[in-house]
């Protein structure tokens, strides 16, 4: 029987696990594995700490999420496929893991945050 996310234990395993799908998908791995060029030991306490912040509120993040983005937009247009392929990755990742209000917040805070960052790095035409 699955659980909830609890503690920030559950958010490394939910984060290992989204970001292991993110590396080996055909559809946006390639923008980490090979434009942003993650230095993945570096990033995974990083976005430990975002999502712990996120859930949790514990204010443990204090990069700039939009930055990040619209730097690495410039590299490589960040598509709407983009944004749905990393949301359906992440709510599958939920799903399989963990169910709960706390799982439930994690989708809606993720799809919340990818339409905030598309929003705002996407020019309008």
């Amino acid at each position: 029987m699955k659980k909830d996310i609890e503690n920030r234990t559950d958010i490394e395993l939910l984060i290992n696990s989204f970001y292991d799908k993110v590396r080996a998908d055909d559809v946006i791995g390639y923008i980490f594995n090979d434009i942003a060029k993650v230095d993945w030991p570096h990033h995974m306490p990083i976005m430990y700490d975002f999502w712990e912040g996120v859930i949790f509120y514990t204010g443990n993040y204090s990069g700039n999420t939009m930055k990040v983005h619209k730097d690495l937009n410039k590299k490589e247009p960040l598509t709407p496929e983009h944004f749905k392929r990393w949301l359906q990755l992440f709510t599958s990742t939920v799903n399989e893991l963990f169910k709960g209000d706390k799982a439930e917040l994690a989708k809606q805070r993720a799809l919340s945050i990818a339409t905030s960052i598309q929003i705002k790095i996407t020019p309008i035409s």
